[in-house]
């Protein structure tokens, strides 16, 4: 194909943007009209038809049908693995259930966290289990399951809850040098893993403690409201009365922990934490699964339900009626079905060439060291509402700014820093992105309820771009690749 046939090809920026607008505007009326209740399919329905749009217009310009497809099947292929482990996710909270494991957790959890320090308390445990771990999506599967239930039985408002725990995970994430987000930023854009770590540090750091200060500060305002609908006692009694708590239990959950960090892949270590799960249950909850067998048949029906379907443990607490139910395999379809209809609409900006002519439009427009952490920032963005995928977001805005951050004389830890400043942390910011989508079926709550606690998350573009615009701590190329040379910086 000729250069001729690519400016032929090459869409308007307002064409380009058409899809988007006509998904934001039917994802805003979603939210108007069905509230929480949009994500029960009205939102998967929305993407769908922008979508459609998308490869209507993009087959309007010249693209074939079979690279829409093609593009759409590349997308869900890759998120595929994504797709497994919210469904293993889901197998792992009923057999966790059914064991003990989850109410044995928010037992002896109810006995050491208050109201008052337990935000910042998950956040930054999450923090340090994420760094170990290398992975936000395996850290909330595990120990995030765990501080969800004792947050709730707290009476702390879940969405403060989940944002505390998806700000530590990120950061851990970031900060791991066993993250895949983390080695994918540094290669993409040529850094050494410990160098790009370590500059980023400069960001990540300050990012967090301002994120634990806030927790803190919400901590002493919420102070010894929570629980108040049951005593801390009273619900640690219903626990005892329903389940056999063991601190045995407890090694579950730091078995799966330590299989991950000992290098096992997620799908086959939260497997295991399932059958663990299982084999709990039989050991330790023979009262619980025979009073479950009454309404479901068998022992074996018992586990199976808890595994694929719907299955709650009714005590007469509110809190903990909340609390001890689980959808299994059959609760994680729905954000399997968002993911999905994410990733197609993903494949037809691609294909259609509408995300590229976006992303080329934000570089067209800087004319400086801090413009062009902005347009990086921007790309990162846009990559994550239209791509719907956090790898994207990396390794796209990675390719097209290398050489621009190289003819302008930065080092590329600066580019990798900003991948993973805006990039990685984003993506869970929107609902319809893969990684959102994961965390708010895992942690079962909606995107928009734990968005504005993110503070990580929400702090980390404004952190990068601050030490753009303040030229703090700019690496040239030529100098100390974790100081930078803050006199030869330029605006």
């Amino acid at each position: 194909m000729t250069s001729e046939d690519d400016q032929v090809r090459q869409p308007s920026l307002l064409l380009a943007f058409i899809p988007l607008l006509v998904l934001f505007s039917l994802l805003g009326f979603n939210v108007y009209l069905y509230g929480d209740d949009s994500l029960g399919g009205a939102n998967q329905t929305a993407l769908i038809l922008a979508a459609a749009l998308a490869a209507g217009l993009g087959m309007y310009r010249g693209a074939s049908w079979d690279e829409m497809l093609q593009a759409i099947l590349d997308n869900i292929k890759a998120a595929t693995p994504a797709i497994l482990i919210l469904l293993m996710v889901g197998a792992l909270t009923g057999t966790w259930l059914i064991g003990g494991v989850v109410p044995s957790m928010v037992y002896y959890g109810l006995g050491i966290f208050t109201p008052a320090f337990f935000i910042v308390s998950a956040c930054l445990i999450m923090a340090l289990t994420a760094v170990v771990i290398g992975s936000s999506w395996s850290t909330s599967a595990t120990l995030g399951v765990a501080l969800m239930s004792i947050g709730i039985a707290l009476d702390i408002n879940p969405g403060l809850v989940a944002g505390a725990l998806i700000s530590g995970a990120y950061f851990g994430d970031k900060m791991s040098p066993l993250s895949d987000t983390t080695n994918l930023a540094s290669g993409v854009s040529n850094v050494e893993l410990f160098t790009h770590i370590r500059y980023l540090s400069l960001t990540a750091g300050p990012s967090l403690l301002i994120t634990l200060f806030l927790f803190l500060i919400i901590g002493f305002f919420i102070g010894g409201s929570g629980g108040d609908s049951a005593s801390t006692d009273e619900l640690r009694a219903v626990l005892q009365e329903q389940f056999n708590i063991s601190p045995l239990l407890i090694l579950i959950p730091i078995a799966v922990i330590v299989l991950i960090i000992r290098k096992v892949p997620a799908l086959p270590a939260l497997f295991a934490g399932s059958v663990f799960g299982a084999l709990a249950a039989l050991l330790l909850q023979g009262d619980l699964l025979r009073a479950a067998a009454e309404e479901h048949g068998s022992l074996y029906q018992v586990i199976m339900q808890a595994v694929y379907g719907d299955f709650a443990v009714t005590t007469g607490v509110e809190v903990l009626d909340g609390l001890l139910q689980t959808g299994g395999m059959h609760g994680m379809l729905i954000t399997i079905w968002l993911i999905v209809s994410a990733m197609t609409f993903g494949g037809t900006m691609e294909a259609s060439g509408f995300l590229k002519r976006i992303t080329s439009a934000l570089i067209s427009r800087v004319r400086s060291d801090a413009g062009l952490v902005s347009a990086t920032a921007g790309t990162c963005m846009v990559s994550n509402v239209s791509a719907s995928d956090q790898y994207l977001s990396i390794v796209v805005p990675g390719r097209m700014f290398t050489r621009a951050y190289k003819d302008r004389g930065l080092a590329p830890q600066n580019l990798s820093r900003t991948l993973e400043d805006t990039g990685t942390v984003t993506s869970v910011l929107v609902p319809w992105n893969t990684c959102a989508a994961y965390h708010a079926g895992v942690l079962g709550v909606a995107t928009f309820a734990y968005a504005p606690w993110a503070f990580f998350c929400l702090i980390s573009p404004l952190m990068t771009l601050l030490f753009a615009y303040g030229k703090i701590r700019i690496a040239r190329i030529g100098d100390d690749p974790l100081r930078g040379n803050r006199s030869q910086a330029t605006g």
